[in-house]
C-alpha cells in the first residue's frame, strides 16, 4: 500500500549537466540513477515521475542523453539521468567515453542508493540488458528493474514477455530484484516509484 504522503508530484527541476563524476555535486543528498537501453523510455519515465512534459527531453533518435544529468527533488533526493547502452550512433571512441563515464559514476559515487534499470516489456529478452543486470550483480550495486512501456500489449502478451526476461535472469539469478511496470502514456507505475524512493531514502537515516 502506497503511503499518501508520497502521492503528492515529486517536484523535480533540472539542476546541472556533467561529463565526469568528479564534477558531480557535493554528496549531500540520496542519489538515484535511471539508465537504461537506447529509447528504452527513459525521459518520458522522468517526465512521468517529475510531472512535467518536458523536463527530460524526449527523443526520437536514441543516444541523445550524452552526460550525466543531474535533476533535484524538493523531497531531498537526486535523480540522476544517464546515457543510455546500445545502439546509439556515435564514434567508438566517444561510445567508450561514455561507458567510462557510465561505470565510474555507478561504481564509485557513495551517495547513490539505487539504480532504476529500465527495460522495454514489448520485446524478448535482450543479451545487452542480461549483461548489464549482471554487472550490477558482480560489483553488487543495488538496482531495481522497471518495465517501460507497459501499455502497448495486452495483459497477457505483456506477462509472457515479462515472464521471458524474468527467465532469462534466472538463469544467473538465485531470485530477481524488485520490479515496477510503467507506463508514461498511462501515467502508470509513477507512485509506486515515488513511494520506493522515499522508502528507500528514509531507510538510510539513521
Amino acid at each position: 500500500m502506497i503511503n499518501p504522503e508520497y502521492m503528492s508530484s515529486a517536484a523535480v527541476e533540472y539542476l546541472a549537466s556533467f561529463t565526469k563524476v568528479a564534477d558531480c555535486p557535493d554528496l549531500d543528498q540520496p542519489e538515484f540513477a535511471f539508465i537504461g537501453r537506447s529509447n528504452v523510455g527513459k525521459s518520458s519515465l522522468i517526465n512521468l515521475i517529475s510531472d512535467a512534459k518536458d523536463l527530460a527531453h524526449v527523443s526520437k533518435q536514441p543516444g541523445k542523453t550524452q552526460l550525466i544529468n543531474y535533476f533535484k527533488s524538493k523531497k531531498g533526493w537526486y535523480l540522476v539521468d544517464l546515457p543510455g547502452y546500445g545502439y546509439a550512433k556515435v564514434a567508438q571512441k566517444k561510445r567508450s567515453a561514455w561507458r567510462k563515464m557510465i561505470f565510474d559514476y555507478l561504481e564509485k559515487r557513495e551517495n547513490l542508493l539505487c539504480t532504476f534499470i529500465l527495460i522495454d516489456s514489448n520485446i524478448p529478452p535482450q543479451k545487452i540488458d542480461i549483461e548489464f543486470i549482471n554487472w550490477f550483480g558482480e560489483k553488487g550495486i543495488p538496482f531495481v528493474l522497471v518495465y517501460t512501456k507497459t501499455d502497448r500489449l495486452t495483459k497477457r502478451e505483456r506477462e509472457e514477455n515479462l515472464q521471458q526476461i524474468r527467465d532469462a535472469l534466472l538463469e544467473f539469478w538465485e531470485q530477481l530484484p524488485r520490479e515496477f511496470e510503467t507506463s508514461a502514456t498511462k501515467n502508470f507505475g509513477k507512485e509506486e516509484i515515488l513511494a520506493f524512493i522515499e522508502e528507500t531514502k528514509a531507510s538510510v537515516h539513521h
